[in-house]
């Protein structure tokens, strides 16, 4: 069986030029090496008390939402502008290549609540830090964070605050 660093693939100059896609979709059309990822993404959390995954727009949201089933969690959506109904909470946040705003439900979470944050790529690490300020304006718990690729030169681990772990499958 291929490995998931194997069947991520490389685009150059996607979405821009200058940036290097990591394309994932041989990793999900592979079901033994998509379910062996969800294993691992889970591994840290599993007998947690986790209650919630929030997976981040879009591909998060595929991890995430077998990562939920996983755990027996529920699964929350971290969106972008503008594509979940009102009210929402939001967050202003960059990219390595612009900016954007994240958003969530109001009535998605309890404060108190176990949570963990998921995406598929952590680069500059804007994205799971809004996703972290998102979850806290509940006064939710963020447990920690799990993303299958990890972007070391761009230092978006640097980014991640606080005592909760962040779990990686693969750097590059």
């Amino acid at each position: 069986m291929p490995s998931i660093f194997d069947l991520v693939r490389d685009v150059p100059d996607f979405p821009c030029p200058g940036v290097l896609f990591k394309d994932i979709t041989p990793l999900l059309a592979d079901a033994s090496a998509f379910d062996q990822c969800i294993d691992q993404l889970c591994a840290p959390w599993q007998g947690q008390g986790i209650g919630a995954v929030c997976g981040i727009e879009s591909r998060g949201f595929i991890f995430g939402a077998a990562m939920a089933r996983a755990l027996g969690a529920g699964f929350v959506a971290l969106r972008k502008k503008g594509k979940l109904p009102p009210p929402v909470f939001g967050v202003d946040y960059g990219l390595e290549y612009g900016k954007d705003r994240l958003e969530i439900g109001q009535h998605t979470l309890s404060a108190g609540e176990r949570v963990i944050i998921v995406d598929d790529v952590l680069a500059t690490g804007g994205t799971l830090d809004a996703g972290r300020r998102l979850v806290e304006q509940f006064g939710a718990h963020v447990a920690g964070a799990s993303v299958v690729i990890e972007l070391e030169a761009l230092k978006g681990r640097q980014r991640w605050e606080g005592p909760a772990p962040l779990h990686s499958l693969v750097v590059y």
